[in-house]
């Protein structure tokens, strides 16, 4: 079913974050991609019985540390310092690539670049000469999870849309992600069988500013 729009928007990145965690089933095994991703586990409720997973090599990790109980060692694949939770455990990295290619991980929430329609995924260089590469487990987790989503924002700073019809960059993974949260909405990507994007909430903008701003028609509400 087709959410309203909300009255304000566009989201927060902590508004996004609460966004994504909102959708994490309990129970599940969740790797948070470097960047706005890593915000989501500051908004999983105790007692959720989500376990986080960072491909350094943890299980059990916890939200953001107090200013002043900041462990210098106990940091995430960002190297942005974390908490653990009672059970923690750690193990090589190696082990821990391995439970992402097996399939173990049941969601992966990535950042992006770019989206296709056709839930292709760009996320580890812009294509730029001068540009850093940043690999990472982005690969092995797009294709290796069980479900993958994206958050972000839905346009570049200079208002380009990142919800494309075809990427332009460098793919990560081809069809591997099915759901985009943003802070102008939340989108299903790779709907009807045809490569389509559908609107499943959209926060303060129409269904046809959606489409304008993205330049593209999109199903749902």
């Amino acid at each position: 079913m087709t959410a309203p729009a909300r009255a304000t928007g566009p989201l927060t990145r902590e508004q996004i974050a609460a966004r994504v965690a909102a959708d994490i089933p309990a129970g599940a095994y969740v790797n948070l991609g470097i960047g706005l991703p890593t915000l989501v586990g500051d908004h999983l409720p105790p007692g959720s019985g989500v376990t986080l997973h960072t491909e350094n090599g943890m299980l059990g990790m916890g939200p953001a540390p107090a200013p002043g109980d900041v462990d210098p060692e106990l940091v995430n694949a960002g190297k942005v310092p974390v908490t653990e939770l009672p059970g923690a455990s750690y193990f090589h990295q190696a082990d821990s690539f391995a439970m992402m290619r097996g399939g173990h991980i049941d969601v992966c929430v990535l950042g992006a670049f770019q989206v296709s329609t056709a839930g292709d995924l760009a996320n580890w260089s812009t294509g730029a000469p001068d540009a850093i590469p940043a690999v990472g487990g982005a690969m092995d987790l797009a294709v290796g999870a069980r479900r993958t989503v994206v958050m972000m924002t839905l346009l570049t700073k200079d208002g380009a849309p990142k919800l494309v019809t075809e990427c332009t960059l460098p793919l990560t993974g081809v069809g591997c992600v099915s759901r985009v949260y943003s802070d102008r909405a939340v989108l299903d990507v790779g709907t009807g069988g045809r490569g389509g994007a559908a609107v499943v909430e959209r926060f303060g903008v129409s269904h046809a500013e959606l489409e304008d701003l993205l330049g593209l028609s999109l199903e749902g509400d």
